[in-house]
Order: structure tokens, then sequence, then C-alpha cells
């Protein structure tokens, strides 16, 4: 079972690692563009498809920020001093990178001593392809 999961697991590891400084975003100032097949494994990581949504447009943006400030506007304003997420997100992807080495050490034991090694490229074979497979339908 552990073999079969293996992939999703790797690749849940590395895409929510990336997710986590935003790379499968666009810079707001279009300084960076990420590659299309970043933007896709994003989406099938938080949304279970691979279909990109079209970027929002500027008016759509101004909008929703002016309507976000009026709701923070009012009586009830708090001043919290803002802190930086920097750190919680160096621990996150660490926790992820983490995640991905015990994944792969967890696969090499399991072909260092099974005694059916066939039986563990077959689970390895299908933890790829039903994933694949499921977003097809």
């Amino acid at each position: 079972m552990g073999v079969f999961l293996t992939p999703a697991i790797l690749f849940f590891a590395l895409t929510g690692a990336w997710q986590t400084f935003s790379l499968q975003s666009p810079s707001k100032d279009g300084s960076y563009t990420p590659p299309r097949w970043v933007q896709q494994f994003s989406q099938l990581h938080k949304n279970a498809t691979f279909a990109v949504p079209p970027p929002k447009k500027k008016s759509d943006e101004k909008s929703e920020n002016k309507r976000a400030e009026e709701e923070h506007d009012g009586t009830a304003k708090k001043t919290e001093t803002k802190r930086s997420p920097l750190p919680i997100k160096i621990f996150f992807v660490l926790v992820s990178l983490g995640l991905f080495i015990s994944t792969l050490t967890g696969l090499y034991m399991s072909y260092r001593y099974a005694r059916n090694k066939v039986a563990v490229s077959g689970a390895l074979v299908a933890g790829v392809l039903v994933p694949l497979l499921l977003e097809l339908f």
C-alpha cells in the first residue's frame, strides 16, 4: 500500500513546497510567469483538475481590493503588528523536503528488502497510472 501511495505523496510534497512561496502564480508586476506545467500541477494539487483558470483582470482585482478595504474600514480597526510569514514558510518547505526524502527512503527500502521486486514495481506503476486515469474521467 505504501508503494502505491508513494507517487501521490511525492507529488503533494513537491507541489505543496512550491505553493508555499506562490511559485504557481504570476507576479503582479509581470516580472515572473510560472511555467504552464507548474500552474497545472498546482491546480491538480489544490482543485483536483489540470484546468488553469484565466488570470484575473486588473479591474477585477481593483474592485476586490476596494471591497476588502471597505469591509476592513470602520470603527473596529485593530492595530496589530504585521509579522513576517517567512519563518513559517521555511518550516513548511522543510516539512515538505522531509516528507519527500523519507518517502524516497521508504521506496528504496521497499526495493532493497522485498522478496518480489516485480510486485513492488507493479504497485509503483499503479500508483502513477491510477490517478492519471482518474483525472481523465
